[in-house]
């Protein structure tokens, strides 16, 4: 039966039925028990599943992180949440020191079915440390796999393949899109964590795309559509490892591409998308791939917010640069 969720309860949904479907998941992180979470995210789970395998840890990220592992090397599943984007650095060591590297150490006899779930990303009008971008950490280590939702169904997909996978998964929640709503049947099957969408087809350019920027994206292409410019949309979905097919695919069509991302321009994940392109299609390009993305400084007071993350306006600007040859 169908039914209307939000992307938040999409996510409470996919962690409820892998504590149902598998006695080995465990859900923890700061106030995620009787609380549910500061975003709810985790409501009701501890009451039906008890303590034990729901419970509160003390304001503590990187022992949240170290128990991750000593957990999975007992043979559990865990998923951990860290409450917001920047208050994942605390546990930067443990996970990309440990947690990241485990199989490696191990020749291949240890694995870490670990998730790390983080609420990432601004346009909510929060305080300092609550609204970053910080998926280039954790797509630059090597032995972690990052991913992140932009719809409800991506959110219970995606969310359910992370649990099952075993290797370490970083989780990005776009939290600016926990209300987001979409009417699903669930359950669904489990995505596979490297694989992009095609969120809607075009012809004229590319528009490169993930989390809290899809929707950016997308109101930037309907935009384009009334001017007489067919904008393809990419979901990344999966920002380690990249999907390269779908991408290279889309961009071999259209022959422009503008990656976008909350995250700085300067070394973000459109550096990485940007160089593969004009390594992979060089002959193909009719023009400089363009990003999308905010300037090199520490985010800005909530008031400021509207003016540094990406807007349609910047998008479609992007959009006309690459049309300008």
């Amino acid at each position: 039966m169908s039914t209307t969720i939000t992307l938040g309860k999409a996510l409470n949904l996919a962690l409820h039925d892998a504590l149902a479907n598998d006695a080995r998941v465990l859900v923890y992180g700061e106030d995620i028990g009787r609380l549910g979470g500061v975003f709810r995210i985790t409501d009701g789970l501890q009451k039906t599943f008890g303590a034990e395998r729901v419970f509160d840890t003390p304001l503590a990220e990187s022992a949240i992180a170290a128990i991750a592992v000593g957990l999975a090397l007992k043979g559990f599943r865990p998923v951990a949440e860290m409450q917001f984007d920047a208050f994942s650095y605390p546990a930067f060591n443990q996970i990309t020191s440990n947690l990241a590297k485990y199989r490696t150490k191990t020749r291949g006899a240890g694995n870490m079915p670990v998730v790390i779930r983080i609420p990432y990303g601004g346009n909510i009008g929060a305080v300092e440390h609550h609204s970053e971008s910080p998926e280039t950490y954790y797509v630059h280590t090597a032995g972690l796999k990052v991913v992140t939702p932009s719809t409800p169904a991506d959110a219970y997909a995606l969310l359910t393949g992370a649990i099952q996978d075993p290797d370490p998964v970083i989780f990005l929640e776009p939290k600016a899109r926990y209300w987001m709503r979409e009417e699903l049947d669930l359950p669904l099957s489990a995505l596979p964590l490297d694989r992009a969408r095609v969120a809607r087809a075009g012809t004229d350019a590319t528009i490169l795309a993930y989390g809290p920027t899809v929707h950016v994206a997308l109101a930037a292409a309907e935009t384009a559509a009334g001017e007489g410019t067919s904008l393809e949309v990419i979901d990344l979905r999966s920002l380690s490892p990249l999907d390269m097919e779908t991408i290279n695919a889309s961009v071999r069509k259209t022959k422009r591409a503008v990656v976008v991302h909350e995250a700085p321009v300067f070394m973000g994940l459109g550096a990485e998308i940007a160089a593969r392109l004009m390594h992979d299609l060089f002959d193909v390009l009719a023009a400089p791939v363009e990003r999308v993305g905010n300037a090199t400084v520490p985010y800005p007071p909530a008031r400021f917010e509207k003016l540094f993350l990406p807007d349609v306006d910047r998008v479609l600007e992007a959009v006309d640069r690459t049309r300008a040859y």
